[in-house]
């Protein structure tokens, strides 16, 4: 018999994998983390291991190496798997799509095939609002229409859906659950884990906070011209811990039985729609800075609105975001002038 109180965490030294590993540990499971550092550094790990004061068992492991991967399923007694481990750059993933198309779909198939092969029977997996596109009605909810991707990233997703649901009919002892994140923002309140991206930021708050510590000389807003209230894009903005606690909800729904039809998609959002102008200045705000930034032309592929209705995570899965957009602000900040020893 499998520890139903225990979970592999796949790519869990990254950004959104190392906050769940945290909320895991405090919802009384037990955590080991696989990740092969391609993107991320043993920071978060010793950042999870500093919060929880557990020393989590990592284990340095390409997960597309099937047999190396396979010495995780032998060496621990975990009955659930939270799949992290994929690249994730939009533009990158247009401009280099076999190394998206080899990285996601393999590492996922390969975590399928060893929880058949070793007797594990339940999955989330980590997905995106990226799926639904340009959306006719918002806000989306999980019956709205999945439109075709504009990048191979979103094609991933949208596959590794796919190989979800199909494997979840097929084998019934396996159940398994997606995720689709909107803007995950922030870092944990303890400032000991966060976004800490590699280069240039592809993601718009990481970039404010390094605009705002220096290190980026001007934030580039995308257009203000869109056909909403300030001209800026609509996002749903949801904080880091927010999400990582929907993952626990979603292993405690399978852990307890709960999710009979064996396969789920579950919208993980605020519901709320902020504009991109009034993410900058409530940062500004809450923070007390001024931030250089200008207006430049529009992005290709930028959709004017997207965010969720999260009804059906609320009532099934029992969550719901409740940070609110200060705090998250506040958070990134604080991360931000941690890792560049600001005052």
């Amino acid at each position: 018999m499998m520890n139903k109180k225990s979970v592999l965490v796949s790519g869990g030294a990254g950004y959104i994998g190392s906050h769940t590993a945290v909320e895991l540990i405090a919802a009384g499971y037990d955590v080991v983390v696989a990740d092969n550092l391609s993107n991320s550094d043993m920071s978060g790990i010793e950042g999870v291991r500093a919060i929880t004061g557990v020393d989590v068992p990592f284990i340095n492991v390409d997960c597309c190496d099937k047999q190396a991967f396979a010495q995780v399923f032998e060496q621990y007694d975990f009955d659930s798997v939270i799949h992290f481990a994929a690249f994730k750059a939009v533009g990158e993933s247009v401009a280099d799509p076999m190394k998206y198309y080899c990285n996601n779909l393999l590492s996922f198939i390969n975590v399928i095939d060893l929880m058949r092969e070793y007797g594990r029977h339940n999955i989330v997996f980590s997905s995106s609002a990226t799926v639904y596109g340009e959306a006719e009605e918002l806000p989306v909810t999980e019956a709205t229409e999945r439109k075709p991707a504009t990048s191979a990233y979103g094609n991933t997703k949208q596959m590794c859906e796919d190989i979800l649901r199909d494997a979840t009919a097929a084998y019934p002892e396996i159940k398994g659950i997606a995720l689709r994140y909107f803007n995950p923002i922030g870092a944990h309140p303890s400032a000991l884990i966060g976004e800490l991206p590699r280069g240039v930021p592809q993601n718009l708050v990481p970039y404010i906070t390094q605009t705002a510590a220096g290190v980026r000389e001007c934030l580039s807003i995308f257009g203000d011209d869109y056909p909403t209230e300030d001209g800026s894009c609509l996002r749903d903005y949801i904080d880091i811990v927010d999400l990582a606690k929907a993952h626990v909800a979603a292993i405690n729904r399978m852990v307890e039985g709960k999710n009979q039809c064996g396969y789920e998609i579950f919208n993980v959002g605020t519901g709320r729609a902020v504009s991109v102008f009034e993410l900058v200045k409530t940062f500004e705000r809450v923070n007390n800075l001024k931030l250089n930034y200008k207006v430049a032309p529009r992005r290709a592929g930028d959709v004017v609105a997207v965010w969720a209705d999260t009804t059906l995570a609320n009532k099934e899965l029992g969550w719901r975001a409740e940070r609110s957009l200060e705090q998250t602000l506040q958070s990134a900040w604080e991360w931000e002038k941690r890792v560049r020893n600001i005052e």
